[in-house]
């Protein structure tokens, strides 16, 4: 069966699934494999939880007429995904970069959807097989489309660019993340950029932040729209708020750093004709979720909770963020960050570093930062939770920031 085929299956009801523990009625299964699993297994389990078909690509495992034999399931997603955007013929607007690609897509997301039906990337959906997931999620009354694309990898941003085939794309920054895939800041910038060179290709709109020395530079022979200068930095005490013209913007939102992303999703909300005051009301809506810079209030502190993930760019940033706050009795736990290869120990120590040249008291946790030269830390981070439950914490602000795969949030239940 070819893909205009299955094409036609599909716009029966516009779902797919490749999970069999959500599946959902009338979806298509795609019996996706891994190194630690084989789709293929599940076919018959999904189609008794309610799918229409299964797709599969081992042939033993096409027992009956609602089992569709193709070469490779993965690459029949994603052919799939491009054939039903390019039916679509909707703006798609595709973002990645280093740091704040998540927040970034749900302000934009929450700006334009002020006047558009639009569908954007489900939390952090952003790979090879999100991003086709993302597409198909995409219906005829769809009228814009926002793409998150995460890579660790070269080449992956171009693939992912060229099953999406965006109109408009938008790199939130280059830093130190996934260096043990990138090798280097160098192939982080030359990795992220694969959008921009999809984009100038094919006589796309790059929307570009003129702060960003590198951002000019890689889009200099694009066609690209700036920030708008309006925009302006007010305060941060704990939350951002802004200048906008006529209206100071009230975010939800912690950290300096977050102030290019609100002016990247007002200055898109301005190319898209979205209003002054309804940019404005999304904005202040807006509220983090998902361990991103939440405000977690308890009765006896308030925890800053960036837990979701941690590189070197965004640890620093976090910290300068939190040296900024007027608070004096304050203190960071700090866990590992993950994915820097070669030059883990050495991005680790600076980080320890500068936490005590910004003059912050910290933790700091698990096995990377155990090998560095700083006198409070803990191996794991069970260590840590001995401590906490046997140790009253008396400063009353607290930032607790590290790598996903750390579960840093465990730490909120502990603290008394």
């Amino acid at each position: 069966m070819n893909i205009e085929q299955i094409y036609q299956l599909y716009i029966q009801h516009y779902l797919v699934d490749t999970d069999t523990r959500s599946i959902r009625e009338n979806t298509i299964f795609f019996a996706l494999q891994g190194a630690n699993f084989n789709g293929n297994k599940f076919a018959e389990e999904a189609l008794k939880k309610g799918a229409k078909y299964s797709v599969v690509d081992d042939l033993k495992y096409k027992t009956n007429d609602r089992i569709i034999l193709v070469k490779n399931v993965l690459r029949t997603l994603q052919n799939l995904a491009n054939y039903h955007r390019n039916q679509l013929s909707i703006p798609i607007i595709a973002l990645t970069g280093s740091n704040g690609k998540t927040t970034t897509k749900e302000l934009i997301n929450i700006v334009l959807s002020t006047k558009y039906k639009t569908k954007a990337t489900s939390g952090n959906l952003n790979n090879h097989i999100g991003v086709p997931l993302t597409l198909l999620s995409m219906k005829p009354n769809t009228e814009l489309g926002i793409v998150e694309m995460g890579a660790n990898h070269a080449n992956e941003i171009g693939f992912l660019a060229s099953i999406a085939e965006p109109d408009y794309g938008y790199i939130t920054n280059f830093g130190k993340a996934h260096l043990e895939g990138f090798g280097s800041v160098e192939g982080v910038i030359k990795a992220k950029s694969e959008l921009y060179d999809y984009l100038i290709k094919n006589n796309k709109t790059v929307f570009v932040n003129q702060q960003d020395a590198i951002q000019l530079e890689k889009t200099n022979n694009a066609n690209r729209v700036f920030f708008d200068e309006n925009i302006k930095f007010i305060e941060i005490n704990p939350f951002v708020k802004i200048q906008y013209k006529a209206n100071e913007i009230q975010s939800n939102l912690i950290g300096s750093y977050n102030y290019s992303n609100i002016a990247a999703a007002i200055s898109i909300g301005q190319y898209f004709k979205i209003s002054e005051e309804n940019i404005k009301q999304a904005i202040e809506n807006y509220i983090s979720q998902n361990n991103r810079s939440q405000i977690v209030q308890t009765d006896t502190h308030r925890i800053i909770l960036d837990a979701y993930n941690a590189n070197p760019t965004s640890m620093k940033a976090a910290l300068d963020n939190f040296k900024l706050l007027k608070d004096k009795n304050k203190i960071a736990f700090l866990g590992d960050m993950f994915e820097l290869g070669k030059d883990s120990l050495k991005e680790h120590q600076e980080i320890v570093n500068y936490a005590l040249k910004l003059g912050l008291k910290t933790v700091f946790i698990g096995e990377n930062f155990f090998k560095t030269q700083s006198e409070f830390k803990f191996k794991t981070f069970n260590d840590f939770k001995e401590y906490l439950l046997n140790t009253p914490i008396k400063e009353e602000v607290i930032l607790i920031k590290g790598s996903r795969g750390m579960a840093l949030e465990r730490c909120i239940d502990l603290i008394n």
